[in-house]
């Protein structure tokens, strides 16, 4: 968490911004999340203990932690941006219930090979990659 507050101060400051104590408790409680949370989720969190931190100093945090490679935004088709945090995190992909939202990671080596064997066929080189896979999940499917 250091390493990161690091990265966003350094970030802030080559920007002409302000390192605050508001951007630093909205970057320690989404570092916290476990899940991918939207702007108003993350509000929602830092309301209880943080009343004085309002919605478009979260957002415009959230922003500025993806533009400085702490984190990466995410549409999951529910209209609104999903972030999830970029640190020490290795390559996954999701699964995301169309019905309750719950969204789920994975990672499958079967894939990834698949994936590097038809970009090969076609003489493509893969920089990176999203996989997301709509549909719904073991609760919801049981709810039909």
């Amino acid at each position: 968490m250091q390493e990161a507050k690091k990265v966003f101060r350094e970030y802030l400051a080559k920007q002409g911004l302000k390192s605050t104590r508001q951007r630093e408790i909205i970057l320690d409680e989404f570092l916290r999340c476990v899940s991918h949370p939207s702007t108003e989720d993350l509000y929602i969190k830092l309301r209880k203990n943080h009343p004085q931190i309002g919605y478009a100093t979260v957002h415009r945090t959230l922003k500025l932690l993806a533009e400085c490679g702490l984190a990466e935004g995410h549409n999951f088709g529910d209209g609104q941006t999903r972030y999830e945090s970029c640190i020490d995190e290795k390559h996954h992909d999701h699964l995301v219930c169309t019905r309750c939202g719950a969204i789920m990671e994975f990672y499958d080596p079967r894939i990834e090979a698949l994936q590097e064997e038809v970009a090969k066929t076609h003489g493509f080189t893969i920089r990176n990659h999203r996989l997301e896979l709509y549909g719904l999940c073991s609760q919801c499917g049981r709810d039909q």
